[in-house]
């Protein structure tokens, strides 16, 4: 039987903690070559802002499994009061191939993303870090938020974006956080730094950043998108989720390298090989550390993985002949 799940069933399933778990076993999983993990292929009609993208992935072991994201990424809704992020994840045995489930891609995309982010945090942050700075208050910024405060025990939350009303709205529901009205501003004190904008160009400059700050860089996701500025890339110790990924698809790596500002090869490591134990993770108090997250199918598969269990455990979902 197929298991389908709405938003709203995801959400209510895909918890902080036990999406941090599961991501974490994902990435060191990753970094021991468990995963078959192809580049994402992008469609992106001439002259549009939108774009459609594919993330497969296969994972072999005792439970073999394929999944595949199918996720349209539309800027622009974010104006129509919407995700940005629409489609769907669909997990396939990886024995015979059925269709184990189907489910929203939409709050899987924000809420992994966000535990990633939070699993960076806890491994490359100073263990010390009190204050957050949130560049952007669309969609990501709240589970981004919460995976933070489940990482590192924050007394206050600094929050600038685009729109000063946006900004005030999501400070208004965390009681450690105040909207501040520019990026420089939240990011002076800043222990950590997410930026989870749509940005193209850098909202981020290096000099901004406090010696021993860590920043997740979230929101560039095409190369020819970025959030960092070539200082804060030549300034920082740079690790990603994924060496190939960023070499292809990370604006914020790719546009610094043609800038000058860095050199090919700039990666210090994989977040799964810090995780792992194979390579170190900050190794002084006053480097700065950048973690650039573009997403992975191994995540979408892990998080898949994890809803699906707890689906079938609570008698969550529909269940269809398929």
């Amino acid at each position: 039987m197929m298991l389908i799940l709405n938003a709203q069933e995801v959400e209510h399933l895909l918890d902080i903690p036990g999406c941090m778990a599961a991501m974490e076993e994902a990435l060191v999983g990753l970094a021991h070559g468990e995963f078959h993990l192809p580049l994402r292929p992008v469609v992106k009609p001439p002259g549009e802002k939108h774009f459609l993208g594919m993330m497969p992935t296969y994972r072999g072991g005792e439970r073999p499994l394929y999944s595949l994201k199918t996720i349209a990424v539309v800027p622009e809704n974010a104006a129509r009061g919407l995700d940005p992020h629409q489609g769907t994840v669909t997990l396939y045995d990886g024995v015979d191939g059925h269709v184990i489930a189907v489910m929203n891609a939409t709050p899987i995309t924000a809420i992994r993303t966000a535990a990633v982010s939070g699993v960076a945090t806890r491994a490359l942050s100073r263990e010390d870090s009190r204050v957050l700075a949130m560049v952007g208050a669309g969609h990501q910024a709240h589970p981004h938020i919460a995976a933070m405060l489940e990482a590192r025990q924050f007394e206050q939350i600094k929050i600038a974006a685009r729109s000063a009303e946006s900004a005030e709205r999501l400070a208004s529901e965390w009681p450690l956080a105040v909207a501040v009205e520019s990026v420089e501003e939240a990011l002076r004190d800043a222990d950590v730094v997410c930026t989870v904008t749509s940005a193209a160009d850098p909202v981020v400059r290096g000099e901004w950043l406090k010696p021993g700050a860590h920043v997740n860089a979230v929101g560039a996701c095409l190369p020819n998108m970025r959030e960092l500025d070539g200082t804060t890339m030549a300034r920082a110790t740079l690790y990603v989720d994924r060496r190939e990924s960023c070499e292809n698809e990370a604006g914020d790596y790719l546009l610094a390298v043609g800038d000058g500002a860095i050199e090919a090869g700039h990666i210090t490591a994989e977040l799964g090989e810090v995780l792992a134990g194979d390579e170190p993770g900050r190794t002084s108090e006053d480097e700065i550390t950048v973690f650039e997250s573009l997403g992975l199918a191994v995540e979408d598969l892990a998080a898949a993985e994890y809803i699906e269990r707890r689906a079938r455990e609570n008698g969550v979902g529909t269940t269809v002949e398929f």
